[in-house]
């Protein structure tokens, strides 16, 4: 059964969906499987969570909320390809470019980074705070950009296959996994009217929580099934990728995502200022020991 919640997010987030029609069709309907093959809707919801937390009432959230889901499932997209992890399943369902092509596959990434922006943009017609979306807009180019994810990817490329260190990792996956998290809560606050240290409180929430959620999938992806997670697991042994369990082990690795947990909890309450935050901390302690 699909969690209410994350229905009610998917309905927000379809809205913005191109429609499936002229000669480009077969490109819109490749972004479109992507995006609609489900997953948890996770930078959505932190991102919503967060600017309702610090007061924000508009529906300007609501074109960010969609295009950070649009440039995380560009990232997954073209993380399938041969080139890249040359995966067949991605949330239970056969990936992108095993569907359209591996051509295909590469311009429905290329499709749904460039109509991000497009969306984001709709923001400003929808506040009476253009700066705001002007300040938030930059900081979804730099999280997605060489000095957030992109530039992540290419170091994780790069090393592939190669000794890593821990400072190394580390680096990696602030990048690739922490930094469109870091962009979901600091688009919240800014869109809010938060003040630059709440921002920044709101960036280091969203490091935490994507260290986390890294290394607690370094761990599923050796101990889960492939029916629980949606996609192959040992991928990153087979791509010969250095991970938290491979460097720590299991056990030292979980540990670690309790340490982040706690520190993201920490984090939230400094941040809430004694508002009612009880949704992002059953989202933050439920990341713990999710399963997929």
């Amino acid at each position: 059964m699909t969690d209410p919640e994350i229905l009610r997010i998917e309905s927000i987030l379809e809205k913005y969906l191109p429609a499936e029609e002229g000669f480009q069709k077969k490109l819109i309907e490749a972004m479109n499987y992507s995006f609609l093959a489900g997953g948890k809707r996770l930078r959505p919801r932190l991102m919503e969570e967060m600017y309702r937390l610090l007061g924000g009432e508009e529906a300007c959230v609501e074109p960010f909320m969609a295009a950070l889901e649009m440039i995380h499932t560009y990232s997954l997209v073209h993380d399938d390809l041969p080139a890249m992890d040359n995966d067949l399943l991605r949330r239970g369902k056969p990936t992108t470019w095993s569907v359209y092509g591996e051509d295909f596959g590469i311009l429905a990434g290329d499709g749904l980074l460039t109509f991000a922006f497009e969306t984001a943009a709709g923001s400003f017609d929808l506040t009476a705070f253009p700066d705001r979306a002007g300040r938030a807009l930059s900081v979804l180019a730099n999280k997605a950009g060489i000095y957030g994810m992109a530039g992540g990817q290419a170091v994780d490329v790069e090393l592939t296959g190669r000794p890593v260190s821990a400072r190394q990792l580390d680096f990696i996956y602030r990048l690739k996994t922490g930094a469109l998290i870091e962009a979901a809560l600091m688009i919240g606050a800014i869109l809010a009217g938060a003040d630059d240290e709440l921002c920044r409180k709101a960036q280091q929430l969203g490091l935490a929580v994507g260290l986390a959620f890294q290394v607690r999938d370094d761990i599923l992806d050796v101990t889960s099934t492939e029916e629980e997670l949606g996609k192959p697991i040992g991928s990153d042994e087979k791509n010969q990728k250095t991970t938290y369990v491979t460097l720590y082990g299991i056990e030292a690795a979980q540990k670690k995502v309790h340490v982040l947990t706690q520190e993201a909890q920490q984090l939230l309450t400094e941040l809430a200022g004694g508002r009612h935050a009880e949704v992002l901390e059953g989202m933050i302690r439920s990341l713990e020991f999710r399963k997929y």
